[in-house]
């Protein structure tokens, strides 16, 4: 997040005037930080250090236990009353184990939350009982267009045993959203903490089902019909973007759990108004999001945290054999996950190491949480592929330790300072998936190796967007509301960067510059040849068209993914570093040495050190060079800076 700053002259007079400035321009940033209240107000799931744990009738007691010798905050217990047709039908006894680990973890002050499956439902031994879901509502399943009901047994996925029966429900079968909504409504009443939904999707995820766009179930046929006068079975060009109407069935389908967690956590909070809604889901700003059609962008405005099973698209999602661009383009998703939050939680359900010989397990746990945590997002630690346990107990013990005490740095509200604003747009993503992302991802890259100082815009945040230079990446579809917004912007004297296709009508305005061959597309082709080879220097004419003029300056190699904020009212750079990393090769970084930065106009002032999993360190700067200069140590794995003047 940090930007450069141009050189100072060295003339007494001029040097006074552009540090008077300076210290100006840094007083009002403070006051007006300091006027601004944080968008939500933090509750524990902002601070959680999570673990996971299966739960049944007898075993609460030892959960809560083992998680405080852990030091595991946020616990995750697992008893799935809606996926298994057995306790949808039949939930008390699932319903006293909840009671049972909520009152346990609230006397050892600590936080519970409960699984429960979305749209899914298994019925185990499917062939000795009469009474499956399937055989007993077979209208409440979600089809193909071709009428295939999505009913699947053991061996579609790792977690389908054989003999079982697997089916994924449409949302629109009322019955079953009933008796669904009721079995929530019980839940809360436990006294439990969090309700953790898992996947809440259209099935569209396992083989042969991929491309189907379903579900073309009567119920969701006739909901559709019902909304835009459509027939989803005959008046749609499946696949084809370009069809208005079949663009009006993505925005349905994913309308559709947007809705559908929302109802979920009014029908918890109706019972328990303190009870958070948790959804897990894989996809993030890819075009897996319009597939499924669980996008988190919407789902943030209606839920309370989000649990990311973050995988990036076509990157790999174990930690052990990431390349750096992998690791860079998981920044990307992180922090766009944290700007989409508006100071709601971002928890990441990840893999760090799944029997990798080559590679040593507790070094890829501790990159993956150093990752995470300098976005702000919450680390959970679970083994191969699954939710509880860990692959080193005693590494993760030490992580949640070292998160624990430093918890404010990393989670207490993070504001902008001076921040170039990248653009997300929902509907250009939604249409144009693969245009968008590669020019998006580019950008916020150059960026953070650029160490300048980046905030992630959305349609629901642009109105407080205060940064004096805004690019927009291969935008391609923009709505009524912000043509007239961008105009009001370049008007009052900012910098508009358009890169790709140009929409906003906006004609020879002052202020606003076009790339007609867009740079993020060309810097992100040239990072998937070589990443240690590319530099972010490449795109000068670009990076000079943002007309950069911060108060901070950081030097570092472009192997660092840096981003700047204001915590509690200090200025902090957060630092992950991927140099060294090889995927399946090697999981040690080299350390970064020679890493500077420069708070132009400052003439005193105490600077701070902490490493990853290491102790703070007080750092003394030197005046030159337009302001105080501090000299960082080494950065090994990641390590963040702070400046109190």
């Amino acid at each position: 997040m940090i930007r450069n700053h141009p050189q100072f002259a060295t003339t007494p007079g001029i040097f006074r005037t552009v540090t008077r400035s300076a210290v100006i321009l840094l007083l009002l940033l403070q006051a007006s930080l300091q006027a601004t209240p944080d968008v939500v107000a933090q509750n524990w799931t902002n601070y959680v250090r999570i673990g996971a744990y299966g739960l049944r009738s007898n075993n609460a007691e030892h959960i809560v236990r083992s998680a405080q010798e852990d030091g595991v905050f946020g616990i995750e217990v697992d008893n799935d009353i809606e996926g298994r047709y057995e306790s949808f039908v039949n939930p008390e006894e699932k319903l006293k184990a909840i009671r049972d680990v909520a009152e346990k973890a609230h006397a050892a002050g600590n936080r519970a939350f409960v699984y429960i499956a979305g749209t899914e439902c298994i019925t185990a031994n499917a062939a000795h009982t009469p009474h499956t879901l399937f055989k007993e509502h077979p209208d409440w399943l979600q089809r193909k267009i071709t009428g295939e009901p999505a009913v699947f047994g053991g061996g579609s996925a790792f977690w389908i045993a054989k003999g079982d029966e697997d089916v994924w429900v449409s949302p629109y079968a009322q019955e079953w959203r009933k008796i669904y909504m009721e079995r929530v409504r019980q839940i809360a009443g436990t006294g439990i903490d969090g309700i953790y939904v898992d996947i809440p999707y259209w099935m569209t995820h396992f083989d042969g089902w991929e491309d189907t766009w379903a579900s073309f179930d009567d119920y969701t046929v006739a909901a559709f019909k019902k909304e835009t006068g459509l027939d989803a079975k005959k008046d749609l060009k499946l696949g084809d973007f370009s069809d208005g109407a079949f663009r009006k069935w993505v925005d349905f389908r994913i309308q559709t759990f947007t809705d559908f967690m929302q109802e979920i956590d009014r029908n918890a909070k109706s019972v328990n108004p303190e009870i958070k809604t948790i959804p897990e889901i894989y996809p993030g700003i890819e075009k897996e999001s319009v597939r499924v059609g669980a996008d988190v962008y919407s789902l943030y405005g209606v839920i309370d945290a989000i649990a990311h099973e973050y995988e990036f698209g076509e990157g790999d999602h174990m930690a052990s054999s990431r390349t750096p661009l992998d690791w860079f383009n998981y920044q990307v998703g992180m922090y766009s996950f944290r700007a989409f939050a508006q100071g709601k939680a971002t928890w990441i359900l990840n893999y760090s190491w799944d029997g990798d010989k080559k590679v040593d397990k507790r070094e890829t746990m501790m990159n993956l949480a150093a990752s995470e945590i300098m976005t702000g997002s919450n680390f959970w630690d679970a083994p191969g592929h699954s939710m509880a346990g860990s692959n080193d107990p005693a590494t993760r013990r030490r992580i949640f330790s070292w998160i624990k005490a430093h918890e404010d740095t990393f989670y207490r509200p993070r504001t902008a300072i001076a921040p170039i604003g990248v653009y997300f747009s929902p509907d250009t993503r939604n249409y144009y998936a693969d245009e968008f992302i590669s020019s998006y991802r580019g950008i916020l890259i150059l960026l953070m190796q650029k160490h300048l100082e980046f905030q992630v815009v959305t349609p629901r945040t642009l109105a407080d967007f205060r940064g004096h230079t805004l690019i927009l990446p291969d935008v391609r579809v923009l709505s009524d509301n912000e043509k007239p917004w961008l105009r009001k912007y370049v008007d009052g004297g900012n910098t508009l960067a358009i890169t790709g296709e140009d929409t906003t009508q906006l004609g020879e305005a002052a202020g606003v510059v076009r790339f007609s061959k867009c740079p993020g597309k060309d810097y992100y082709v040239a990072l998937q040849k070589s990443v240690a080879e590319s530099t972010p220097d490449q795109e000068h004419e670009f990076l000079q068209s943002l007309k950069v003029n911060a108060p901070l300056r950081v030097v570092a190699s472009h192997m660092i993914a840096t981003s700047i904020a204001q915590v509690n009212g200090k200025t902090h750079v957060f630092f992950a570093n991927f140099a060294g990393l090889q995927g399946g090769v090697n999981p040690v970084q080299t350390p970064q040495t020679g890493v500077q930065i420069t708070v132009s106009g400052a003439q005193k002032g105490h600077g701070f050190f902490l490493p990853f999993l290491g102790d703070v360190q007080p750092l003394t700067g030197t005046a030159g060079d337009g302001g105080m200069v501090y000299k960082l140590p080494a950065i090994e794995k990641g390590a963040v800076f702070w400046y109190e003047p």
